[in-house]
């Protein structure tokens, strides 16, 4: 039993054990002085007090030994005592440090829920991360990446991990299963098929642990859309495709920058979508984009399954469970 109890207390925090230590010195010379000068410290609490005011050489002095052999446990307790205080308050400093940097290279875990994943260091995820941490309600977001030694962002809505995205080990420290979203995006700095496959790999890894979690996939080549939807992908974002229309609009315009405006206006979230509500089933598409006009929020189209109408006709009718694209 009592080999038991000593494993136990060496299992402790270090800090908890020098608390222990010094908790158990205060108890014992704040007794002893109280049995060597029952006059001066009447009671086992002034003692006690005593102890801890002269360890922490504060010394008030309101009470003050005056026997020889009280002021040698004076002695013996400020050499004892002043050590297990350093010691105690130099080791939670210490640790205060190891925590922090720990923090700052991505060794710590991640508990929390309803955060979003973002895996992969670039310009498009720093943009990404800026937007949400600066938007009205920020949330918290988890980003992973292998090629960084700290976080690059210091803001209390990012969490850091440092390692592979396709390690079972680095996505459990990101809490994947209390996760809102992942956003998987492509390593441009090699080669655009290996890029690809290294992203369906971490999208088949966080599937295997958790296949309810929605995967937001960036894929580069065309080829390889149908690989990360058979893999699990909910939405694959091809966005050479996106940089490509982006190029065509601007040889076919004539500078103007149109489509470049749209897409701000995006970037302010301004897009969503609206599940249809029972009055409006079977309404014509202009009535209900009428009713949207009323409140000053412009009706692009109807998402019906798969297939997505942007400006239908008029006589287009609005059936159950439609998405309603609205820009506000």
């Amino acid at each position: 039993m009592p080999n038991r109890v000593y494993i136990s207390f060496l299992r402790l925090p270090l800090p908890v054990r020098i608390l222990m230590f010094a908790l158990l010195v205060f108890l014992t010379f704040g007794i002893s002085i109280h049995l060597l000068e029952p006059e001066t410290f009447p009671t086992v609490f002034d003692g006690i007090w005593w102890a801890i005011i002269t360890a922490s050489t504060v010394g008030y002095g309101d009470y003050v030994p005056h026997s020889m052999f009280g002021r040698i446990t004076a002695v013996i307790l400020i050499l004892l005592g002043v050590g297990f205080v350093s010691a105690y308050f130099g080791t939670l400093a210490a640790a205060a440090v190891t925590k922090q940097d720990a923090f700052s290279e991505g060794k710590i875990p991640f508990k929390g829920e309803g955060h979003i994943i973002i895996i992969g260091w670039n310009e498009r995820s720093r943009e990404l991360i800026t937007k949400l941490i600066n938007s009205r309600y920020p949330q918290m977001i988890v980003l992973i990446d292998e090629t960084l030694e700290s976080t690059p962002v210091h803001s209390r809505f990012v969490h850091f991990i440092q390692g592979k995205a396709h390690v079972d080990e680095t996505i459990l420290k990101s809490d994947i299963e209390r996760a809102e979203k992942v956003l998987i995006t492509a390593d441009r700095g090699n080669d655009e098929l290996q890029a690809d496959m290294n992203s369906i790999l971490t999208l088949l890894t966080i599937k295997g642990l958790c296949s309810q979690v929605k995967c937001i996939v960036e894929i580069l080549t065309a080829e390889q859309v149908i690989n990360a939807l058979r893999a699990g992908a909910d939405e694959v974002i091809q966005s050479n495709k996106l940089t490509s229309v982006f190029m065509v609009n601007s040889l076919h315009s004539n500078g103007d920058g149109l489509l470049s405006d749209f897409v701000h206006h995006l970037q302010e979230s301004r897009l969503s979508a609206r599940i249809t509500h029972e009055d409006d089933i079977g309404k014509p598409f202009i009535d209900v984009c009428h009713q949207f006009l009323t409140k000053g929020i412009l009706l692009l189209g109807i998402k019906r399954g798969e297939e997505t109408f942007l400006n239908p006709s008029r006589s287009f009718e609005i059936e159950k469970d439609d998405l309603l694209l609205i820009f506000r």
